[in-house]
C-alpha cells in the first residue's frame, strides 16, 4: 500500500466534489478495490468511501418497481427483498461469506462489473434501470465488457430500480476458493417477455443468451434447451474450467434455472 488521502462524506454531493480531484477514486465495500490496492495495480491520491452515505441505503417498492440504494449491503438486500422479489434476495444471499454480505455493496458491484459477479446477471436478467447522481441507464447499454460500464469518471451508483419478475431464479455454479460464479445465470420472465443473462463465462463478462429467450418465450419449460449451445470461442478458459465447459455449465445452469423459476413462479 502506499499514502493516500482517505474521505468519509456523508452526502452523494459531497462525494461528487471529492471525486472531482482526477486521482480520486470511489469506494464502496472494498471487496475488489482493496486487494488491487494491496497488489499496487491501483493508486489513487484520494479514496472516497460511500459507507457513510446513509441516503445510498435502502430498499423500498415505488410503484411496481423494487427500489435499492447503491450503498446497501448484499446482506442488507437478502434480508430486505426476500418479500418482494425471492430470486434476487437468494442472489445476495449467497454472495461470498458472511464479510463480504456485510461490506459489499449492491453499487459497488454494479460499478465494479466483475466478469464473474452476480448482481451484473440480476440486472441485465431484469432489464433494471441503474441511476447515478448524474444519469439513468438501461441495463442492455450499461454493461459494456469486463470491468468496463457506461459510468463517466466520479459518477456513483445511487439507485437500481428492478421491474418484478413473473418468475425468476438465478443459479449459480459456485468456484470454492473465491465464492465468485464459475458460471451464474439468471432468469426472468417479465411481462414483456424472457431474459436470460449469464456471468462468469465470457471473457466480455455477463452477456444475454439471446437463443435461449426466444425458445422459452415459446414455450417456459427447460426441455427446450436441450436442443442449445453456446460457442466456446470467447469464454474464459483458466485452471478451474475450460472454455469448452464454460460453455456447456451455461446450459445446465439454465436449465436449473427454468426449474426453480417455474416452481417458484
Amino acid at each position: 500500500m502506499y499514502d493516500f488521502e482517505f474521505a468519509r462524506p456523508a452526502t452523494v454531493d459531497e462525494a461528487v466534489a471529492l471525486l472531482a480531484d482526477e486521482d480520486a477514486q470511489a469506494l464502496g465495500g472494498g471487496q475488489t478495490f482493496i486487494p488491487t490496492l494491496k497488489q499496487r495495480l491501483a493508486a489513487p491520491s484520494r479514496l472516497v468511501s460511500l459507507s457513510g452515505i446513509a441516503a445510498l441505503r435502502f430498499v423500498r417498492m415505488e410503484g411496481d418497481l423494487l427500489c435499492i440504494g447503491g450503498g446497501t449491503t448484499h446482506a442488507t438486500v437478502a434480508r430486505e427483498a426476500a418479500a418482494r422479489f425471492p430470486a434476487l434476495a437468494a442472489l445476495a444471499a449467497h454472495i461470498g461469506d458472511p464479510a463480504v454480505r456485510n461490506r459489499g455493496s449492491i453499487g459497488g458491484s454494479l460499478a465494479n462489473n466483475d466478469p464473474s459477479a452476480c448482481y451484473p446477471a440480476a440486472a441485465l436478467g431484469t432489464g433494471a434501470t441503474i441511476v447515478t447522481d448524474r444519469n439513468t441507464h438501461a441495463a442492455d447499454d450499461y454493461f459494456q465488457g469486463m470491468f468496463t460500464t457506461a459510468l463517466e469518471p466520479g459518477e456513483i451508483v445511487t439507485e437500481v430500480r428492478f421491474a418484478l419478475p413473473e418468475a425468476a431464479s438465478y443459479q449459480k455454479f459456485v468456484q470454492p476458493a473465491s465464492r465468485f460464479a464459475l458460471v451464474g445465470v439468471f432468469v426472468a420472465r417479465m411481462a414483456e417477455g424472457v431474459r436470460v443473462a449469464v456471468t462468469g463465462a465470457a471473457e466480455d463478462g455477463v452477456f444475454r443468451w439471446t437463443e435461449a429467450e426466444a425458445a422459452l418465450e415459446d414455450d417456459f419449460a427447460p426441455g427446450v434447451l436441450e436442443a442449445l449451445s453456446l460457442p466456446a470461442e470467447g469464454m474464459i478458459g483458466d485452471m478451474h474450467g475450460s472454455s469448452e465447459y464454460r460453455a456447456h455449465l451455461v446450459g445446465v445452469m439454465t436449465r436449473r434455472a427454468v426449474v426453480a423459476a417455474t416452481a417458484s413462479g
